[in-house]
């Protein structure tokens, strides 16, 4: 049975955390994690996290990727021109059809000469932490010599975060979903790739990232959504935010949240929920479960088995 287009709006608030890695370096600034120099609060692009979810899809779900890095034979990475090529793709339907990902995020690539943008119904705003970061230089040596000098090894520079909470918001957008044939089953298999596929992004800058709160609140009214989501959130602590090295430093004020979906609860049609059993919650001045909690608000929520 085929899965049918999205056809109601959808929200998604995201936070995973990452220790003492970069979890998005910046290649023109010595790929240093990127950092809000007025705020102090840790940036991940949106490129970053659908990078996540791509690889996520293609390696672990065996789903077609469109953007992909992929290396010819002289090192170099192909271009959409070279993909498509691949994957003998010839027009705007093929590329839907094939590629999850063009159903999910969009493009813009020139097929027979023609450019064709796509937009795409996901769309993420820049990820932002929850508190104030540190940044941290660590300095080592490898035991293989390099090529000027045979007797040593050599040096090894990184920049890190010792911690970093991230959040992201993120929109489904019915009306480009109807472009792209975004189906349902499309938007579960990117639920799987955020969680998963941030637990499962394991490389010497990225291992250890692990998801904390996963919500897609779905809505029943056309065209419509709350928006901003993530700033309801609150991270409370009693030592300084650059002090933070672990999830149980913090208690997540959802105070904010939670009184704003109940505001909105007529035009909301369900909640899909994942948590992290470790992260804590609280409402005012009670430690709470979170789904229990909505349920208590009169809101319909799915827990997520990923």
């Amino acid at each position: 049975m085929m899965s049918e287009i999205v056809s109601n709006r959808s929200e998604i608030v995201f936070l995973y955390d990452i220790k003492d890695s970069n979890p998005n370096g910046d290649p023109l600034d010595e790929n240093k994690p990127r950092i809000d120099e007025e705020t102090m609060l840790n940036l991940v692009t949106d490129v970053r996290l659908k990078r996540t979810v791509r690889d996520y899809l293609h390696d672990f779900r065996n789903e077609e990727v469109f953007i992909l890095g992929v290396k010819k034979d002289d090192g170099n990475l192909k271009d959409k021109e070279e993909r498509m090529t691949d994957l003998k793709i010839d027009s705007a339907e093929d590329m839907i059809k094939r590629c999850v990902d063009i159903r999910l995020f969009g493009a813009t690539s020139a097929v027979k000469k023609k450019t064709i943008t796509l937009t795409g119904p996901v769309q993420f705003k820049i990820g932002r932490s929850l508190h104030k970061v540190q940044l941290k230089f660590i300095k080592g040596t490898t035991v293989s010599p390099s090529a000027q000098d045979k007797t040593q090894g050599t040096f090894t520079e990184m920049y890190v975060l010792p911690y970093s909470l991230i959040g992201f918001y993120g929109v489904i957008n019915e009306n480009a979903a109807k472009h792209t044939t975004l189906t349902n089953s499309d938007v579960d298999l990117l639920m799987d790739a955020l969680w998963n596929g941030t637990k499962n992004l394991i490389s010497r800058s990225k291992v250890g990232q692990m998801p904390r709160l996963l919500m897609k609140i779905n809505y029943n009214e056309k065209n419509y959504h709350i928006g901003d989501l993530n700033a309801l959130l609150e991270l409370k602590s009693d030592i300084r935010d650059e002090e933070i090295r672990d999830v149980e430093d913090y208690i997540l004020d959802v105070t904010q949240l939670l009184d704003t979906l109940h505001a909105n609860s007529d035009k909301i049609r369900d909640i899909d929920l994942m948590q992290d059993e470790r992260m804590t919650f609280k409402r005012e001045s009670e430690q709470i479960n979170l789904a229990k909690k909505l349920v208590e608000q009169g809101l319909t929520v799915n827990q997520l088995d990923l």
